[in-house]
């Protein structure tokens, strides 16, 4: 069975991770409950003519892919495969809009054309000129998860050497609305929003574009190989360790051969304790490291922690902004990932140094 390797990264984020090596100009934002994406000069990927008709969610991941093509030194791919929670859910709002300010009449089918979610691979399969296989996965907060599976069996099957695979989120100004009112955001007049050791309900919005380049064979780029990804419904908090635990072993590893462990904290008081049963438990002499202080929550912010989780690797260090607990290991060969939302959609990812 062939293997999957990381070759190339590329992400537009709330952070500065599109002109830096690995969050050294990373800010930590504990009064806004809406973070947005630090734009990178979008003329220097699209042309200008293209640009004013695109949605960020687009733009974002057309530049994110392009930056990822680039470091992988590949000028087209032989699948196109994002997840996206939400689509180009600011187009959406537009064609909404039009369609009560107009009372039905006279409406415009373009942002409706551009407001569907698989508008992203679309556009980037239309600029590269790829007609290769090109999927987009809308399924929670594992919507890159499925994605990143999918890319990884079409490797192992000989379906495919080179593929792209990505997570784009945006925000929208009605449907973050209406996360408030749902509660889904935390509320205004309790700031600060610390992630860690949070004492309030909700979490932070963020949005990003993450893009990989995934290879059946590692060169001087690489960062990372994939080892392994599975996807869970519903568990109760009290499964999660012999879930991780068996999902170790299916790799024939142990919670020791793990070098650090990536959580998906979001400062929500009702769902952290997922991750803190981890923390506290089987990982609590292990090297923890969380993201969502910087990036904020999103469908497919695992893919930011993916990153996060490639540069370590690469890097061999683990930035004081993102660890929890300080701990250090001397090398970081093997890294667990782990994400859920409100109590589901659980993902855990595995990554190793090649």
């Amino acid at each position: 069975m062939r293997k999957t390797y990381i070759n190339g990264l590329g992400c537009i984020s709330v952070q500065e991770t599109f002109d830096s090596i690995f969050l050294e100009k990373a800010e930590i934002n504990e009064n806004d409950t809406i973070f947005e994406v630090r734009k990178p000069v979008y003329k220097d990927f699209i042309s200008p003519v293209a640009i004013r008709r695109m949605a960020k969610g687009v733009k974002n991941g057309i530049v994110a892919s392009a930056m990822a093509m680039k470091e992988a030194n590949v000028s087209t791919v032989d699948a196109i495969i994002t997840g996206t929670g939400m689509g180009c859910i600011e187009d959406s709002e537009k064609f909404l809009k039009a369609i009560i300010d107009n009372k039905e009449e006279f409406l415009t089918p373009t942002s409706f054309i551009q407001s569907t979610h698989n508008t992203v691979g679309a556009q980037i399969a239309l600029g590269l000129q790829c007609k290769a296989y090109n999927l987009t996965y809308v399924n929670g907060a594992v919507s890159f998860e499925s994605a990143l599976l999918d890319a990884k069996m079409k490797i192992e099957e000989q379906e495919g050497n080179s593929i792209l695979v990505g997570g784009i989120d945006e925000n929208a100004d009605y449907t973050t609305s209406l996360f408030r009112l749902a509660g889904f955001i935390k509320k205004e007049n309790e700031a600060p929003y610390k992630v860690l050791d949070s004492s309030t309900l909700g979490a932070v919005s963020g949005e990003g574009a993450t893009f990989f380049v995934l290879e059946n064979e590692k060169n001087n780029t690489t960062y990372a190989e994939v080892l392994d990804i599975e996807i869970l419904n519903k568990l109760a908090v009290n499964e999660v360790e012999e879930k991780m635990r068996s999902f170790l072993e299916s790799n024939k590893l142990q919670v020791s051969d793990i070098d650090a462990v990536i959580l998906g904290y979001n400062g929500d008081i009702e769902f952290d304790n997922y991750y803190k049963v981890l923390s506290e438990n089987s990982f609590k002499n292990t090297p923890q490291v969380y993201y969502k202080q910087l990036s904020g929550e999103y469908n497919t912010a695992s893919a930011f922690g993916l990153w996060i989780g490639a540069k370590i690797i690469k890097t061999q260090e683990v930035p004081e902004i993102i660890s929890v607990n300080n701990l250090e290991k001397p090398v970081y060969k093997t890294i667990l990932l782990y994400n859920q939302y409100k109590g589901i959609d659980h993902s855990f990812t595995l990554i190793s140094r090649c």
